[in-house]
């Protein structure tokens, strides 16, 4: 397709979604290479790269993506290389235990300095509470809250934290409930952290798979980890729960959720953010609790994520003088195309964040779920 074509239908797609080039709005995209043939060759690869060399711009990028994403135009342009993905996740296990610490590696070791910057003071990477909330860390803690009267926490009891992260859950929860907690992680450097930060607390932090625990518990949590099991693995990861969860107990499950069911992630995010994750829907992990749990609840609040990824941009952008000397500008570019993106995203309701709870053989009683 000639240049001019290329221009053309470009500027055709992003009208969908009242975006134009060379506009004046904060959404509208400022270009500074004219090769579109990217764009339209490698999809949203070839668009998250560009943005990351600099090839465009735009003064506010979530705004950007959130018309994307409502004007349907992700689903618009895939090309075919995709489908070669599409084919690699259905005929191989990307999430088999021997890959399973490569996100660890790749993403979750990059610094926890970085991620200390980001986060807030809590080092919680998940989803906010906001409805009561006016900044990150209240968010935080009430998200943490929430969790805890979910889970019916009561004093002795033995607490299992699936991807406990850097600990600041397991802490918190420990400090509180009087309870005994393991965590386990896929990430050396959030092992090495949690295991001082939850130092003279009944914690122990694990670098362990999933796959690998042994012991019972009377309550069970993951918060923002599912994302990384995979859709081959789902009833193996609900199995794994329900036979380290006594029958009387509760599972709590925190995780974004896709409005459709895929086989496989953005190629984007694949490659330079979270390699071998994908986002799961509600029939499948509803398919994988299928006669394993009892739903007692399901409370959605998506939309919170929008706030949360925009506070933890406002936090690298603001702090990037003090962490830049580890990274450089196309780090930048490219942490900042994918907090804005996911930003844009969860504001177009594409993605959601679920809290799911679930019991072996239903609470006696019925269950009352907080909020």
């Amino acid at each position: 397709m000639h240049q001019d074509n290329f221009r053309h239908e470009t500027e055709r797609l992003l009208s969908l979604a009242d975006i134009k080039i060379s506009g004046d709005r904060p959404w509208d995209l400022q270009v500074h290479n004219d090769k579109y043939v990217r764009l339209f060759a490698e999809g949203s690869l070839g668009f998250g790269e560009s943005y990351m060399d600099g090839w465009w711009d735009c003064e506010r990028p979530d705004e950007f993506f959130h018309r994307i994403f409502r004007a349907g135009l992700d689903e618009k342009v895939k090309p075919w290389r995709q489908f070669f993905g599409f084919l690699k996740a259905r005929l191989f296990n990307l999430q088999k235990p021997s890959r399973s610490f490569e996100v660890g590696q790749r993403h979750y070791d990059i610094g926890n300095n970085l991620y200390q910057h980001i986060l807030g003071k809590r080092l919680v990477y998940s989803c906010g509470y906001w409805e009561n909330a006016s900044t990150l860390d209240e968010a935080q803690k009430a998200k943490l809250e929430l969790i805890c009267r979910k889970l019916d926490l009561k004093p002795g009891m033995r607490v299992l934290d699936i991807g406990c992260g850097w600990g600041a859950t397991a802490r918190f929860i420990a400090k509180r409930y009087d309870v005994d907690i393991v965590g386990v992680t896929i990430s050396k450097e959030q092992a090495r952290f949690g295991q001082e930060l939850c130092q003279g607390l009944p914690v122990e932090i694990r670098l362990q798979d999933y796959r690998s625990i042994k012991g019972d518990f009377d309550r069970i949590l993951s918060i923002g980890m599912f994302e990384h099991v995979g859709y081959k693995n789902y009833e193996t990861f609900m199995r794994c729960v329900r036979s380290h969860l006594k029958k009387d107990g509760i599972f709590l499950l925190h995780t974004i959720g896709s409005n459709v069911s895929v086989s496989k992630t953005d190629p984007w995010i694949e490659r330079y953010i979270f390699p071998n994750s994908m986002l799961p829907s509600k029939k499948q992990i509803c398919d994988a609790a299928e006669n394993l749990f009892v739903l007692e609840d399901w409370h959605n609040f998506g939309a919170d994520y929008d706030k949360t990824l925009m506070s933890w941009f406002k936090n690298f952008h603001e702090n990037w003088d003090k962490i830049k000397k580890n990274y450089d500008e196309r780090f930048y570019r490219m942490w900042t195309y994918y907090l804005l993106a996911c930003a844009g995203a969860f504001r177009a309701r594409v993605n959601q964040v679920w809290q799911i709870v679930l019991s072996p053989e239903g609470i006696k009683g019925g269950y009352r779920a907080p909020r």
